[in-house]
Order: structure tokens, then C-alpha cells, then sequence
């Protein structure tokens, strides 16, 4: 089992990161990565909440996910539901206030389909993950 942890403190509430984050299409701006919303949710969370599936990548290495938990403000947890050389994946992300700022703490676990390919789908993630929240965070 692979495991990402990313802990990151934003300079702004916690109402704006949590509606940055839960956009699909704004998710994959910020992280730096195509992505489109498929499939609109429905109920709490709307087009992004439960239910709602994003596409990554194009062509025959583009896989789903699929939101599965949306907590306003509080929690969104999304699965790996078609395509890619991963898993039993679920992303968690657990959102925080901090008086006039805000934390994130982003959890991915996975195993891989493939051997070694594991290593280097976390080490890849990990990098384009802290690299996109990070730069967002000075925005």
C-alpha cells in the first residue's frame, strides 16, 4: 500500500479553499493537471458533490474518479473508479480553519496493478501536489 500525506496552511479562509478544491476543473488548474468534470453529482455539493465524476489525462491513459464524500468546508473523499495502473485509491482531503486561515491535510492511499509502478505514481503525485497547493497558497 502507497501513502501520501500533504499538509498545507493557506493565508485565506476556509470557505474559499474548500470551493477552490471541490471545482474540478479549478482543482486541475491549481495541481496542474487536465481534468473536466463527466458526470454532475447530485444533492449536497451539487455538479462537484457526491457522485460527481472527473476525468485526468487524455487519451488512453486518462482514468476517473469519483466523488464519494463531500462534506462542506469540511471533507471530500473521491475513489480511482475507471482506467489507471492503480488500486483500492481514496483520496481524502480534510479542510480546517485556522482563525483567518486555513489547512488542508491531503491523504492518497493505493496499490499498484503493476509492479514498480507504484513508486514512482507516489514520488510523481507527491511532487505535482505539493508543488500546485503550495504556489496556490501564495496566491
Amino acid at each position: 500500500m502507497y501513502r501520501i500525506v500533504v499538509d498545507q496552511t493557506f493565508p485565506f479562509p476556509v470557505e474559499r479553499l474548500f470551493a477552490d478544491l471541490a471545482d474540478h476543473e479549478n482543482l486541475g488548474r491549481i495541481l496542474g493537471a487536465p481534468m473536466k468534470r463527466v458526470r454532475d453529482g447530485g444533492g449536497e455539493g451539487g455538479v462537484n458533490g457526491v457522485g460527481s465524476v472527473r476525468q485526468l489525462g487524455a487519451g488512453p491513459l486518462a482514468f476517473e474518479e469519483t466523488v464519494v464524500t463531500h462534506v462542506p468546508n469540511e471533507l471530500i473523499e473521491y475513489r480511482v473508479t475507471k482506467g489507471s495502473p492503480i488500486k483500492n485509491h481514496l483520496g481524502r482531503m480534510e479542510f480546517s480553519a485556522r482563525g483567518e486561515q486555513s489547512h488542508l491535510h491531503y491523504v492518497i492511499t493505493f496499490e499498484s496493478k503493476l509492479p514498480l509502478v507504484g513508486g514512482l505514481i507516489k514520488r510523481a503525485l507527491q511532487s505535482s501536489i505539493e508543488r500546485g497547493l503550495a504556489k496556490h497558497a501564495r496566491r
